[in-house]
């Protein structure tokens, strides 16, 4: 489109008079379009200073688009679809409005180098805070890939490389879809970034995977080490005692009108007499000597538990 405006330019300021035809670049019959009220006698200072005030008209028009691109972008912090579409729309509705106001140049070829000149200059002016809004989307298409990285690998199963690939196809897809055409814009700085960031969060994930397989190995190393000496000991309880019996006794015994508790116990066919002070928390509501006097079975209790 830009190849367009630059082949009206130079057929408009090598000689190509007012309301002649030439063919552009896309086969279709243009109009030149150019100042008819400018005396292309004038000086060539002259010349450049009224394109200077047509250039300094066109870039005020278009400054309020480029305002309402950065408010979306910026001030609303979100991606702007057809984003590269919208840039290209200014630009050449601004090349345009140059082409058709800019006086002509004659047969000077000075004046046409001139118009050119002013023509490239108009171009990057509007490419510059263009290409600033550009880098900035390219951040939210950034943090949008990362996104959806981070959740590919938790959601849907898939491997840290597929997830990879799917981001950065995606990353590609949007940054190309967002670039001026006819620009030099380019998005390598971010992919790599990006990329870098995405090898980073698996091999982080990786590590994370790797120390908690090692952990849980080494649990399971614990268990087995203990109960094999578990096992050991059994078994030099077994030589040291003989076969333990099956039977494991116990007996609790209250002793009447005192805090005094004997437990008595047989486990493994070893026997354990324990003697305890515990006060008897219902002695106020049964009375001063509680259920009874003698042994009973208020003051009697009797476990078994048999092991075949």
């Amino acid at each position: 489109m830009y190849g367009q405006l630059f082949a009206v330019a130079l057929l408009v300021t090598s000689g190509v008079s007012a309301g002649s035809t030439y063919r552009s670049t896309l086969g279709a019959w243009c109009i030149p379009r150019g100042g008819s009220d400018y005396d292309t006698n004038d000086t060539i200072e002259a010349y450049e200073q009224a394109l200077e005030s047509v250039k300094a008209k066109v870039l005020q028009t278009a400054a309020s688009s480029i305002e309402d691109l950065r408010s979306e972008i910026v001030d609303g912090g979100k991606v702007v679809e057809a984003f590269g579409t919208a840039t290209e729309t200014i630009c050449n509705q601004a090349l345009e409005g140059f082409a058709s106001a800019a006086p002509e140049a004659g047969d000077d070829a000075n004046k046409a180098a001139t118009f050119d000149r002013k023509l490239q200059e108009l171009e990057a002016a509007l490419d510059a805070p263009l290409q600033v809004l550009y880098l900035k989307q390219l951040g939210f298409l950034r943090e949008a890939a990362l996104q959806r990285y981070r959740a590919a690998t938790k959601t849907s199963g898939a491997s840290d490389y597929e997830a990879m690939l799917q981001a950065d196809s995606q990353f590609v897809r949007e940054a190309d879809g967002s670039i001026r055409e006819g620009s030099d814009w380019d998005y390598t700085a971010e992919r790599a970034f990006l990329q870098s960031v995405m090898n980073n969060i698996a091999e982080s994930s990786r590590k994370a995977m790797d120390v908690q397989m090692n952990s849980a190995q080494q649990q399971q190393t614990a268990m087995q080490f203990l109960q094999s000496q578990q096992q050991m000991i059994q078994q030099l309880q077994m030589q040291l005692y003989g076969q333990s019996s099956p039977w494991n006794v116990g007996v609790a015994y209250r002793i009447p009108d005192t805090n005094f508790n004997l437990q008595g116990s047989y486990q493994q066919g070893r026997a354990n007499v324990q003697l305890s002070c515990v006060p008897d928390e219902y002695a106020p509501f049964l009375g001063p000597n509680g259920f009874t006097n003698g042994v009973g079975p208020g003051n009697l209790g009797l476990s078994l538990n048999l092991s075949v």
